[in-house]
């Protein structure tokens, strides 16, 4: 999970992006797209993550990546984590490469939309953004996973058609 912060030319401020990649699948769950991220936001997102995986505090469940930001730092989002019963790795400073999916997401997300686009209101590019996030989800090819989408991957693998790898992030 980590923050990404985008410009909005016609306002002449920065809004945010909050979001969590699964590594097994390279799907984005979920995420928050704002003119502010708070640590309540990062809170939303991972639960609804959580959710949208069917996954339930005492099942097993994965490992919740991080860097040091405040939103991950926040009492609020530790407090989460702990009623969870999810394992909260926070990465050290300044080694983004220690949390490398979501930092290569972030990457794809600004040459593929970012910088195609100049945002002339909040409305405008969370319309652009939300209909980049569904074409990443449902279409973009990834090499990794067998030049699949990741939604289709995940249903190819819950419905063993075919066997996900085992990954260690």
């Amino acid at each position: 999970m980590d923050l990404k912060y985008g410009y909005i030319e016609g306002m002449g401020r920065f809004f945010f992006q909050l979001s969590l990649i699964d590594v097994f699948d390279r799907l984005v769950i979920d995420y928050h797209i704002g003119l502010s991220a708070t640590a309540k936001d990062a809170c939303a997102v991972l639960i609804n993550s959580l959710n949208k995986r069917g996954l339930k505090p005492g099942m097993e469940l994965p490992i919740i990546r991080t860097d040091n930001g405040p939103q991950f730092t926040a009492k609020i989002f530790e407090e989460t984590c702990w009623k969870w019963k999810l394992t909260h790795e926070r990465i050290p400073v300044k080694s983004p490469n220690m949390n490398a999916y979501i930092e290569s997401f972030h990457s794809i997300l600004e040459d593929e939309c970012y910088s195609r686009n100049e945002f002339t209101s909040f409305t405008d590019a969370y319309r652009v953004i939300s209909e980049y996030m569904d074409y990443y989800n449902n279409r973009r090819r990834h090499g990794s996973i067998g030049y699949m989408a990741p939604a289709k991957y995940y249903e190819a693998v819950m419905g063993s058609q075919i066997t996900g790898e085992k990954m260690v992030a």
